[in-house]
C-alpha cells in the first residue's frame, strides 16, 4: 500500500514503456504491446508476454502495438495498457498517483489531449506532460538551465526528436516519424526483395539489433534469419551481412541526419557556436544502432556523443523533473 503523493514518471513510447517512480528509480520496462480477445474485447497480456504473441496469434486475438509514430493511435487500448502498467508499478494505491508522460516534441494539441485523457482514465490523479528532448537532456546530465545551446537528438522507436535546448526551453527543434521501427521496416523491404523471403517484424529488430550498422565496418558479419520463401512459400534459411543491413538503413539513418541539418539550418548563430564546442548528444534506443554517430559526425562535422544508458534517458530525465512537481502546479498543462 502507497501513501499519498505516488509520483511516477513514464516514457510512454511506440517500442517501449519505461516507468520511474520517485525514490525508487526506473522500476518497469516492458513493450508496448496489448493482445486482446476480439469477442471479448478482454485484454489477454500487455507487456513482454503480448509481444512474444505478436504475428503469433489466432484469428480471435489480436497483439497491437496502441502507439503508433510516437502518438497514439488505439485510444482504449492505450488506456486500458496504462491501466494495467500503473496498478503494477504501485499495487492498490490510497490515492491516485500524480504522473509526467513525455511526448514527441511536435505533437497536436488532439493528441497532447489523448494523453492527458488516457493517463487520466487509467487512475492519474493529476497528468504533466514533457517534451522528449528535454526529458532525454535531463536524463543524460546535461543542466539544461543555463543559457547556452544543447543539441538533443533522442531516436525512439516511433519517432525522432531534435531540439537545441536553452534555458530549460527548446529554441528549436523537429520531430520526424522516422526511428527504429522505420528501420525494422526497411530491414523487412530489402530482405524481401533482395532474397525474396519475407521476414516478421521481430527478425527484422534482432537482425537490427545483431549486425544492423549505418557505417562501414571492419570486419563484415553475419547472421543466420529464417523466413518463407516467396517463391515456394516454405520456410528457407538465410545468411544475412551486416554490409547488406548497410545498404537497408542508410537511407532512413540518412534521413536523420538531414533533419538534424534542417535544425542547425535555424539555430542562432550564438546557440550554434555553444554546440559545435560542445558536440551533439544522442539518447534513445534507435541511436544504438551502429555507427549512427559515426554518420553524423561525418555528415554535420560536430562531435557527437551517445548519452549513459541511452534507452533510459528519457525515463530517468522524467523522473528527475517529477522532482519539480509541486513547482510546476499550475504550468505545463493543458
Amino acid at each position: 500500500m502507497f501513501g499519498f503523493g505516488q509520483d511516477i514518471g513514464i516514457d510512454l513510447g511506440t517500442a517501449t514503456v519505461i516507468a520511474y517512480v520517485k525514490g525508487k528509480g526506473i522500476v518497469l520496462r516492458e513493450p508496448s504491446v496489448v493482445a486482446i480477445d476480439n469477442r471479448t474485447k478482454e485484454v489477454l497480456a500487455v507487456g513482454q508476454e503480448a509481444r512474444r504473441m505478436l504475428g503469433r496469434t489466432p484469428g480471435n486475438i489480436v497483439a497491437t502495438r496502441p502507439l503508433k509514430d510516437g502518438v497514439i493511435s488505439d485510444y482504449t487500448v492505450t488506456e486500458k495498457m496504462l491501466k494495467h502498467f500503473i496498478s503494477k508499478v504501485c499495487g492498490k494505491f490510497i490515492f491516485s498517483p500524480r504522473i509526467m508522460i513525455c511526448i514527441p516534441s511536435q505533437v497536436t494539441e488532439v493528441e497532447r489531449k489523448a494523453v492527458i485523457d488516457a493517463a487520466s482514465q487509467a487512475g492519474a490523479r493529476k497528468v504533466y506532460l514533457i517534451e522528449e528532448p528535454i526529458a532525454a537532456a535531463i536524463g543524460a546530465g546535461i543542466d539544461i538551465s543555463k543559457p547556452c545551446g544543447n543539441m538533443i537528438v533522442d531516436i525512439g522507436g516511433g519517432t525522432t526528436d531534435v531540439a537545441v535546448i536553452s534555458l530549460g526551453g527548446s529554441v528549436v527543434s523537429s520531430s520526424l516519424k522516422v526511428a527504429g521501427d522505420k528501420f525494422d521496416e526497411a530491414i523487412v523491404k530489402y530482405v524481401k526483395k533482395k532474397h525474396n523471403v519475407m521476414i516478421g517484424e521481430r527478425t527484422a529488430e534482432d537482425l537490427k539489433v545483431n549486425i544492423g550498422c549505418v557505417y562501414p565496418k571492419i570486419q563484415d558479419m553475419e547472421m543466420d534469419i529464417r523466413g518463407r520463401d516467396l517463391t515456394t512459400g516454405l520456410p528457407k534459411t538465410i545468411t544475412v551481412y551486416s554490409s547488406e543491413m548497410m545498404e537497408a538503413l542508410t537511407e532512413p539513418a540518412m534521413m536523420i541526419v538531414d533533419a538534424v541539418h534542417s535544425v542547425f539550418e535555424r539555430t542562432p548563430p550564438e546557440l550554434a557556436s555553444d554546440i559545435s564546442d560542445k558536440g551533439i548528444y544522442m539518447t534513445g534506443g534507435g541511436c544504438l544502432v551502429d555507427g549512427l554517430d559515426k554518420l553524423l559526425q561525418e555528415k554535420i562535422g560536430i562531435n557527437v556523443m551517445i548519452a549513459q544508458d541511452a534507452v533510459s534517458c528519457v525515463a530517468l530525465g522524467t523522473g528527475k523533473a517529477l522532482d519539480n512537481l509541486d513547482s510546476l502546479d499550475g504550468k505545463n498543462r493543458l
